[in-house]
């Protein structure tokens, strides 16, 4: 069941780091100070969404837009020079580009408990896009808050990715990515539920299109089952490994031995030949 979390802490406010390292009045003057300067023009995703951001903001907050503005690695226009105030991110989703925007200016993210129910799972959608792109731009502090926030509104929704988002999520995340493990372990969790209508073959897609898809998966009901050790398949429940394909099944047990390598035990089925054939053993 879900359960309200409560609003956002002052931890998530970026800028409550900077009061703690430096004390209130050079907080203030960072802040006025990544509020000023030039801006950049970043166009994301392929239908070129449009943001005017302050440089020096995001360059404070990503080694990675430092590189792009510094003129080392620069994106050039369709002249060939090099535009220092552009970026094109045409790969990237605008659904998490605005929740980091929001970010940077806000000094939070909005917590999903105070949205409807309709839209928890689009949020928690939208920040693990917002984790694909503080992975790529080296913002770890906000990465991790991306995690929380998309395991948080999954758990407010109540609901989980099916087997199609899985599939997709886990192939875009590299390996040994905090989503691969989270995807397998959702998968894991539906499998072994018994009020839930899956089985391993539900992710079939996931095994085709992952090789390390399958391994993981496995690790995870190792890992979330606490070492439970499984019955012994070599002791016992003989019938669940023959062949009932003419009809018989092994409902008598007990009442004739069979010798194998000299020593009794049950037969295999109540088919006449068999005890006969017992019988005649005896």
């Amino acid at each position: 069941m879900a359960h309200y979390l409560g609003t956002p802490s002052r931890s998530h406010l970026w800028w409550t780091s900077a009061h703690n390292a430096y004390g209130l009045d050079e907080a203030k003057k960072l802040h006025k100070r990544l509020l000023s300067g030039p801006t950049v023009d970043i166009y994301v995703g392929p239908e070129r969404k449009h943001w005017s951001l302050h440089r020096n903001l995001l360059c404070h907050h990503s080694s990675y837009f430092e590189t792009e503005f510094q003129g080392h690695e620069v994106p050039k226009g369709s002249n060939g020079k090099a535009e220092e105030n552009k970026l094109e991110l045409p790969d990237d989703d605008p659904r998490g580009f605005e929740l980091l925007v929001k970010w940077l200016y806000q000094g939070q993210l909005e917590d999903c408990a105070d949205l409807t129910e309709e839209k928890k799972y689009d949020y928690a959608v939208a920040c693990h896009k917002l984790y694909m792109l503080c992975d790529k731009f080296d913002m770890i502090r906000l990465k991790n808050l991306a995690m929380d926030q998309y395991r948080r509104g999954l758990n407010e929704a109540e609901l989980v990715p099916d087997a199609d988002e899985i599939n997709e999520i886990y192939r875009l995340s590299p390996a040994n990515s905090p989503f691969r493990r989270l995807m397998t372990k959702i998968a894991a969790r539906q499998i072994m539920d018994p009020e839930v209508d899956k089985d391993a073959e539900t992710y079939r897609g996931c095994f085709e299109d992952n090789t390390d898809f399958a391994v993981d998966m496995v690790n995870a009901i190792r890992y979330m089952s606490g070492g439970m050790l499984f019955d012994d398949p070599t002791h016992r429940d003989e019938c669940s490994y023959h062949d009932h394909s003419d009809g018989n099944s092994c409902q008598v047990k007990g009442k004739a031995k069979a010798m194998v390598n000299g020593k009794g035990t049950s037969p295999s089925s109540t088919s006449p030949d068999l005890l006969l054939r017992t019988a005649l053993i005896v």
